[in-house]
């Protein structure tokens, strides 16, 4: 069974990613480490998938006393369409929710259905019962899995959204990526949200974006000049995408982007697992880093930014791992 089968435990780092896998991709942190293993969490998300692939999301309160948590799915494929539910868990217990079938933790029926071809993120908060707002009690852990038709898997930590440091807005993020192991497709996913009476908002695309420009070092440290994308929980069939990227290019000083998506594929060497769209077209650079910029800071554009970074060789080898960026959240709350 897929509960008796513990996932991969890595640590999720601010700024910069690291993998531990010895197949591939290594990293370095600058700031500090936060570890949503560590129990220290009372908010997680996760990624998912429905696009030939099987997603679950694995969530344990690890304390002795009964809990209730708030689970909303946002589905990127259906306009970030939100469902949310609320599940209740007693002392040390845990619960694998299976995205094409997903059933409370007594076993019920959650009354949330995804279509076929669903994806897009999973946020989970500790909820106190009687005030309806967030726990004190920072009792959950938690995990995903992705399972791929073709072979190969992505195991993962939840991301604790909310574990924070001091840096300045203008901070950027990067991670690592290479072709060991035959790595050609990747998958980097950008979560971008709001918190608005203790729930996550992230469905106002124009109010909810995290503009990135992107530029990719080689080995040698030369840098490469790619183009600014946005991130924002979209496809290119949204029909706020126009309003959205009009936002972005009235926003200042001439900076602009023609792209936004919640999901992109790296280069020309490293495409999307699922044919989308590039970081940085044209280019065919095969190992080095990924600097993402954020290009209208100060403009009051200051939504943090969840990062998710897959690499896989398109048959049985798949890692999967965070970067995370987080700006002035607490004047969100």
């Amino acid at each position: 069974m897929f509960i008796n089968q513990p996932f991969k435990t890595t640590a999720l780092f601010f700024i910069s990613l690291l993998i531990f896998s010895p197949l591939l991709y290594a990293g370095d942190s600058t700031i500090s480490i936060s570890e949503s293993d560590s129990g220290s969490n009372f908010a997680l998300f996760s990624f998912f998938d429905l696009r030939d692939r099987e997603s679950f999301v694995q969530l344990t309160n690890i304390e002795s006393f009964e809990g209730t948590v708030h689970l909303q799915i946002f589905d990127v494929s259906n306009n970030c369409n939100e469902n949310n539910f609320f599940d209740t868990y007693t002392g040390n217990d845990t619960h694998v929710y299976n995205m094409r079938d997903i059933q409370t933790n007594n076993g019920n029926p959650s009354g949330v259905v995804l279509p076929d071809g669903a994806y897009g993120f999973v946020s989970i908060i500790s909820i106190n019962p009687t005030t309806g707002t967030f726990a004190d009690a920072n009792n959950l852990i938690g995990n995903f899995r992705i399972l791929d038709n073709n072979g190969y898997e992505y195991r993962t930590n939840s991301v604790n959204p909310f574990g924070r440091v001091e840096f300045p807005l203008e901070a950027n993020i990067t991670f690592n990526f290479n072709t060991k192991g035959g790595v050609i497709l990747s998958d980097v996913v950008g979560i971008v949200f709001s918190v608005r009476g203790g729930e996550i908002v992230t469905t106002d695309l124009q109010d909810n974006y995290f503009p990135a420009e992107i530029n990719i070092l080689n080995e040698d440290e030369v840098i490469f000049s790619c183009r600014n994308v946005v991130f924002a929980c979209t496809d290119q069939n949204n029909p706020l995408l126009e309003a959205l990227l009009g936002t972005v290019n009235n926003s200042c000083c001439g900076a602009s982007s023609s792209v936004a998506s919640f999901e992109y594929g790296i280069n020309d060497a490293i495409p999307h697992s699922k044919g989308g769209e590039l970081l940085c077209p044209g280019n065919n650079i095969n190992n080095g880093i990924v600097k993402i910029d954020r290009f209208l800071a100060g403009e009051g554009q200051d939504r943090p930014i969840i990062g998710i970074i897959g690499l896989n060789n398109g048959n049985g080898r798949g890692s999967m791992d965070s970067f995370w960026n987080e700006n002035t959240l607490r004047s969100q709350m």
